[in-house]
Parts: structure tokens; sequence; C-alpha cells
């Protein structure tokens, strides 16, 4: 028996390693990283799902937590243990796809240091639906007679935000609004239930909004105001809606014609971005969230003067892993 233990502990101790040598890699700099780039739901073999990692004073911050998130994070040396908090601008899937794979490791490597999730109405309810899926698993832990692991939710905690929250952090403040992702009358139940959120973090001497995913708003417009970095989601509509019709040859016009206007009215199209930037005047756009995702030289040209036709200033379109220093 005493040997089965030592044998599961020294599983565990293997764990603890491989994941420090896989995030091992600590990081003076403040940093935006988009580790992820591409808007779901098809999955694609060069572009993860829409993550971020903010960086600040040594401390490690996700911004939405899609699918493949994870395995990102170790791409750029972050260590999935030392993860401070994560702010999920809303729960559509492709953003938080990878919560799921964040928290199993983290109890399976057990993890003990607390992680706080914050989000939107519905964040509670996500993450303890999270917790019911582990369960099974962590109740079977690693086949050893006699352990009793610690429940997954021990060292995580949500904090449900919304339109004009503003929170204090080591190193920087954020500031949270409501966009326009969704279109609830007001005044109806949906609309205080379903949220999607923008994020403004303000550092010292640096300021970086993330729209997260929303359609045209005066509301994110004004939250951008003079920003030094403004990450932004795009779509190309008609792409879109032209390679799901591709998957689903026989979807009916009307479905398609009312993907196109959902899509339209909830997302910012290239003009979109730029008008937004321009207005703003923002110091730097950063686009990510691009659906499609884009390979070659000519895609990312094609998008960036489109971009360029109402903002002059510094545009770049986001590869995953690209990495941008938060200082002037």
């Amino acid at each position: 028996m005493k040997l089965i233990k030592n044998i599961a502990s020294l599983f565990v101790s293997l764990s603890f390693v491989g994941c420090v040598m896989a995030g091992g890699a600590e990081n003076s700099k403040n940093e935006w990283i988009t580790l992820g780039t591409m808007a779901g739901p098809i999955p694609n073999a060069t572009h993860s799902q829409p993550s971020n990692a903010l960086l600040v004073n040594g401390k490690t911050y996700l911004v939405d937590a899609g699918d493949g998130t994870a395995g990102q994070l170790a791409k750029v040396g972050l260590n999935i243990k030392k993860i401070d908090a994560i702010f999920l601008s809303h729960l559509h899937f492709d953003h938080t796809g990878g919560l799921p794979a964040i928290l199993s490791l983290r109890w399976q490597t057990e993890t003990k240091s607390e992680l706080t999730i914050y989000g939107p109405p519905g964040t509670k309810q996500t993450v303890e639906g999270i917790f019911a899926f582990m369960t099974y698993g962590a109740l079977g832990h690693y086949g050893v007679p006699g352990q009793v692991p610690a429940p997954p939710s021990s060292s995580v905690k949500v904090v449900e935000v919304t339109d004009g929250s503003n929170l204090d952090f080591e190193g920087f403040k954020l500031s949270v609004i409501r966009n326009t992702h969704y279109s609830w009358p007001k005044g109806s139940e949906e609309y205080d239930k379903f949220q999607a959120l923008s994020f403004k973090f303000t550092l010292p001497n640096y300021t970086v909004v993330y729209t997260g995913d929303t359609g045209p708003s005066e509301a994110v417009e004004s939250l951008s105001q003079n920003v030094d970095l403004l990450i932004s989601e795009m779509m190309d509509v008609d792409h879109t809606v032209n390679l799901v019709k591709r998957m689903n040859p026989m979807m009916p016009s009307k479905a398609l014609g009312h993907m196109k206007q959902h899509l339209s009215k909830h997302h910012l199209v290239p003009a979109d971005v730029g008008q937004l930037a321009a207005k703003a005047e923002v110091k730097k756009l950063v686009v990510t969230h691009m659906a499609p995702g884009l390979v070659t030289p000519a895609e990312f040209e094609k998008y960036t003067s489109e971009v360029a036709e109402f903002y002059k200033g510094d545009i770049t379109i986001a590869n995953d892993l690209d990495r941008f220093i938060l200082q002037k």
C-alpha cells in the first residue's frame, strides 16, 4: 500500500515538474499576448480560438479562454499554475472552451493558489457546470486507496461583473462596460441575464481596451478614447456566411440570411474597426478574433488596407502568440 501511495505521489511530483518546465519563463515586462486569434465555432489547424494573456508586474492574467488556451500558454512559457485571474468577456463557447482544461489541469497538479474568475452574469453557473463535469474524474483521482483529494472548487472563486464595474488589481485598474454583442430588448429578462462586456486595463503609464465580441458601440468608443492600445475583434461577415454555406449546403437561405443579419449587427467588419479606432483616436490598433483565420500575406494586406481606409495609425492584424509590450 505504501509503495502504491509513493508511486502516486511521484506521479503528481512529475506533473509539477512538467508544468513548471512548460511554464517556467518568468517575465518582468508588462505585455499583452494574443494566444488565440480566430473566432469560433469552426476549429482551425493554424489558429487557436480567442484567448489572451496580460502580464503585469510578473503576474499572469487571462483575458478570455477559448479552446486550446492551455497549450498556447505552454508555447509562450507561461505556467498554468501561476494564473492569477481570468477575465471572461462573455460566455460564448469559443471564448470559454479552454476553461475546463485550465481548471482541470490546475486541480490535477494540486495547485493551491487561489484563482479568481471574473465574468458577466452566468459565470458562476458556467464554472459550477465545469466542476460538475470534473466530479467523476476527481473522485477517481489516481486510483490509490486512502487518498482523499481536495474538491475541484477549493481554490477557485467567481466574481460576476457588469456594466460600470471598476476593480483594483496590483499594477492596474479594470473598468467594465456592456457592449452590443447581444441585442435583447431593454427591460426584458434576457437583457439582464445575457451580457457581453468590454474591458479597459489602466496601468500607471499605459492603457489597453479589449473589445471582446461587439457590434458598433458608442460605449466601446467612449471606453477607448485616447487609449494606447486597442485590441479589437473583427469579422469578414460575407466570407464567414459563405464558409458556413459550403459546410452546410442544405441550409435554408432564410437561415443564412438571419445568420448574416446577426453577424453584421453583433460583430465589427473592417470598416467598423477602422472607424472605431479613428473616432477614439487610439495610439495603436491590434486586430484579433478574426474570421476567417488569415494565412497568406495577401490576406493580411487586404484586411489591413480596409481598416486603414478609416484609421491612419499603427495597425497590426495579430497572429497567435504575438507579443505587445505595454509601454510608451
